[in-house]
């Protein structure tokens, strides 16, 4: 069984920001399994489905960015899952907009979402998927950045990238992480 968590905060006035490409991606991959979400648990939207005869358990947690390690860890608790089988879906300001890279461990970065997780579970050794959303300008604020929602011809290509890492994640459920990054982490994104 795989925990697949897409970061973002709730509520319509984030729909569309740079911060809640996570949940733009798990919205996708819910829907690609057949997944409603259809529970409310651990502070959450839960959907249940399967993906390459896996099953997958699909969290959006419901307690804004910088708390959603409260819905994370009693989740991957509850499954007695490691954070080998928990696979994470964040957006970047270290990567250009539209690129999707994937790694397992490291640190948060100054990601919130991240520092939060890393608070709430054994270690940090889970899989990330990250989806870049730029650097803002200099004279933006970076937390303004994140939650401001992208123009035009951005949101065309985080609309890309948020494909591109559905199909990513279904690939290391599928395939393993290794060989999921050796084809993810290549493309030119």
């Amino acid at each position: 069984m795989f925990l697949v968590v897409g970061l973002g905060n709730p509520g319509s006035k984030y729909q569309g920001t740079r911060h809640n490409v996570g949940f733009e991606v798990v919205e996708l991959l819910a829907d690609g399994a057949r997944a409603e979400f259809s529970e409310k648990k651990w502070k959450a939207r839960v959907a249940k489905g399967r993906i390459a005869g896996d099953d997958v358990l699909i969290l959006e947690p419901q307690t804004f960015m910088n708390l959603s390690g409260e819905s994370v860890g009693p989740a991957l608790g509850f499954y007695k899952l490691g954070t080998e089988a928990l696979i994470v879906v964040h957006d970047e300001v270290d990567l250009p907009v539209g690129a999707v890279k994937l790694k397992k461990g490291g640190g948060h970065g100054g990601h919130n979402g991240l520092r939060s997780l890393m608070q709430h579970l054994p270690d940090p050794d889970f899989i990330r998927v990250r989806i870049g959303v730029g650097r803002p300008p200099p004279e933006w604020d970076t937390a303004d950045y994140v939650l401001s929602k992208p123009g035009s011809e951005e949101r065309n290509e985080i609309n890309d990238a948020v494909k591109f890492a559905a199909e990513a994640i279904e690939a290391v459920i599928r395939d393993g992480l290794p060989k999921a990054m050796s084809v993810a982490n290549r493309k030119d994104r």
